[in-house]
């Protein structure tokens, strides 16, 4: 049974039915009231509506009402348009099979890495979740039966002093120019371990050098962090011409111009990204582990683990 409650801002509709609890606050009580029949309507007979239901209508609406509230919504959104173009996407979602998502899976490897279809089979299998728990279209998630591809190989590919001295070389040292602020940036990341989103996002109000600190107010983790910066990171910030952001540099615009370096400096196999595993393999010379996970904003310890590639001849030159 559903109530209402009289608020300043309009009208809160409630209802609980099937241990499922739904609240929203709606301009008037009449809308109030429609909004809380059709939520019991849905609850009631969800597995019904269900039969009716194409996959791809139910991805329109997970990205209407549940993307929108992730950090990560636009990758989200990127993902479901595709899967909307997959024969899977015209099949009633109660129809849908474990056996039907493998498929899917298997057309996904044909086109994409093992790890690109781990990450989508998460998202799948979240609005399936979605699907089971809170609209009651589904009793069961189909994807808890298929069977993720292999995780890839650890990546552990570090840039040389010499790889970084020919970046240096390519780029010059203007860095009125975009190019030269790009692999600026790098360098930045490497002293850091800062993401590259988080350093194109970087305002100069984020920015305290006499304290050496940097406020990232929104980080991928979706929490805000404080990143302390080297001497060599102070250096490297006050050489930068003035402009908003920091580094005026976009994701786009610094993803395109550090492959463009690279490419020219000769170098194979590397990109931003690597400078994260620099980072962490150096900090770890000169910060515990509860400091290094800190820093560079690692809730999970083992997540570490991923970046950490210190060699065996580094490791030995420790021991002495």
């Amino acid at each position: 049974m559903a109530t209402f409650r009289k608020l300043k801002s309009g009208w809160r509709a409630e209802i609980f039915r099937q241990g499922v609890r739904r609240s929203k606050v709606l301009p008037t009580k009449r809308e109030a009231q429609d909004w809380a029949a059709r939520q019991e309507y849905e609850l009631a007979n969800g597995e019904q509506l269900a039969a009716s239901t194409l996959f791809t209508d139910v991805l329109d609406r997970y990205v209407r009402e549940v993307s929108p509230a992730k950090r990560g919504h636009r990758w989200e959104d990127l993902q479901i348009r595709r899967l909307q173009k997959d024969p899977l996407a015209r099949k009633p979602i109660s129809e849908i099979t474990a056996t039907d998502l493998a498929g899917w899976r298997d057309r996904r490897l044909r086109d994409v890495s093992a790890g690109t279809v781990r990450r989508e089979m998460v998202l799948v299998s979240a609005i399936f979740t979605q699907a089971r728990r809170e609209w009651r279209m589904v009793s069961v998630n189909p994807m808890s039966d298929v069977r993720r591809p292999k995780e890839p190989p650890k990546r552990s590919r570090r840039p040389s002093d010499d790889e970084i001295e020919r970046l240096l070389y390519v780029a010059g040292d203007d860095l009125s120019k975009s190019q030269a602020r790009a692999v600026h940036a790098f360098l930045f990341a490497i002293e850091t371990g800062m993401r590259a989103g988080e350093i194109v996002g970087m305002r100069s109000d984020a920015v305290d050098l006499e304290r050496r600190v940097v406020t990232l107010p929104m980080t991928k983790n979706g929490d805000a962090r404080q990143v302390p910066l080297s001497s060599e990171a102070v250096r490297l910030l006050r050489a930068l011409p003035e402009g908003e952001p920091v580094f005026q540099l976009s994701s786009q615009n610094l993803d395109a111009l550090f492959r463009k370096m690279r490419d020219k400096a000769a170098i194979e196999g590397l990109n931003f990204h690597d400078s994260r595993h620099e980072a962490i393999t150096r900090l770890s010379r000169k910060l515990d582990v509860l400091a290094l996970a800190k820093m560079v904003g690692h809730r999970d310890i083992k997540m570490l683990q991923r970046y950490y590639d210190a060699t065996a001849e580094e490791l030995a030159r420790r021991l002495d």
